[in-house]
């Protein structure tokens, strides 16, 4: 194990405002923790551009695909009460999901195996996300345009009917067959409120943000927190613009308690309620005395999990050479292979609009990074300051 050089760590506060002195950003902060203790924070920029509200530690972002993690470890919880297995049928829960088909050639195939929660997890379900590439692209972006039309009305679609319409979209493969990122998560967040009976934030609130004290976490911002929500923007040529689009069906304003309570990208939080989370899978599932999972969950949850056949529909991301995946997360196999400086085992994931977590348990050290701008996901400023963190681990003398 390796400790922190925080000297060397000061440049990820230059990277931060040049971020923002060159408009990349409105504004960004980043942390790094170890052992348990914070090594390093920087803000820097303006939550609100237009009303000069400054980025601060307490500013609330929408996490998009950062909200998957938290729906692997929802899933984890009920794995341990022994409520559901992984080799269950998705269909044992969501009866739309029986009777699934490819489309191949423009002909509808039966699967030849029933999709499971493991499956849903690994994200070799077979189904995607948005596109015109195939059927699968082409019906789940109608859907999502569904739920944005009808997101701000009293028709809007909960996650419960948002899962039964997904379970009638052929899927882009066979179940188990290949590897591609799409609506899984959101499957999953209907799978746990079906086992638990609750509403999926509710069990959220009550399993892990609640007793974890992430008081800033959930699927919507309260009215008396709203000044704290930072705003999204998008790049143009004439710099940065306000963006008030509600992509992937979640609200942009994050003013009302959804009916869809995203498990792939609904939730919003703090850089400080976040790094809570960080922590409790860093610390074997317990953060200040409070434990949320078993070690030995933990090291399944952050463990690879797909085969190598199914690794090749990952060869399209860049950003993912040197990593596998399991239950809704990269973890870096083949350190030598990335595009950053890392450690094997090293796990986490990444939000659309930048927000970026990873969890080294070689080193006992979090990155955490929060921004808000659009199309974002692993920018090659996120690579810069992951290679000032690790290059900032130096041997104990």
């Amino acid at each position: 194990m390796r400790d922190m050089n925080r000297r060397k760590l000061e440049r990820l506060g230059e990277i931060a405002r040049e971020m923002t002195d060159k408009g990349f950003v409105s504004g960004v902060s980043c942390m790094v923790i170890q052992h348990g203790e914070e090594q390093y924070y920087h803000e820097s920029g303006y939550r609100d551009i237009s009303t000069g509200r400054k980025m601060t530690r307490d500013t609330i972002h929408r996490l998009y695909s950062m909200t998957k993690p938290i729906t692997a470890a929802a899933v984890m919880i009920l794995l341990e009460e022994g409520r559901i297995d992984l080799l269950d049928h998705v269909s044992d829960y969501l009866p739309s999901f029986r009777n699934q088909y490819v489309v191949d050639c423009g002909v509808a195939v039966p699967v030849t195996r029933p999709m499971t929660i493991q499956n849903l997890l690994n994200m070799t379900s077979g189904l995607v996300y948005l596109g015109e590439s195939n059927p699968a692209e082409v019906r789940s972006e109608r859907l999502v345009e569904e739920i944005k039309q009808k997101l701000l009305t009293d028709k809007a679609l909960t996650t419960l009917e948002i899962a039964d319409r997904i379970g009638q979209i052929p899927l882009a493969f066979m179940p188990g067959e290949s590897w591609q990122y799409g609506l899984s998560a959101d499957v999953l967040g209907a799978v746990v409120e079906v086992v638990s009976g609750m509403r999926f934030g509710e069990f959220l609130s009550k399993k892990i943000f609640d007793p974890l004290g992430m008081t800033d976490t959930g699927f919507y911002v309260a009215p008396d927190k709203q000044e704290r929500l930072a705003k999204v923007y998008r790049e143009t040529e004439d710099g940065l613009i306000e963006e008030r689009e509600c992509h992937l069906g979640i609200q942009n304003k994050m003013e009302l308690p959804p009916a869809f309570e995203s498990g792939g990208a609904g939730l919003c939080s703090t850089i400080d309620d976040y790094a809570k989370f960080t922590q409790m899978l860093l610390g074997h599932g317990t953060y200040q005395g409070v434990s949320i999972l078993s070690p030995q969950t933990v090291e399944y949850m952050t463990t690879a999990h797909i085969t190598s056949d199914q690794q090749r529909g990952m060869k399209t991301w860049e950003s993912l050479a040197g990593h596998s995946y399991g239950n809704l997360m990269r973890i870096m196999t083949v350190p030598e292979e990335a595009a950053y400086i890392g450690s094997k085992g090293e796990y986490g994931w990444d939000g659309w609009l930048g927000t970026y977590m990873t969890n080294d348990p070689v080193n006992d050290m979090t990155l955490l990074i929060m921004l808000q701008r659009c199309d974002s996901g692993i920018t090659g400023y996120t690579r810069r300051m992951r290679n000032v963190v690790f290059s900032a681990l130096e041997s104990r003398k």
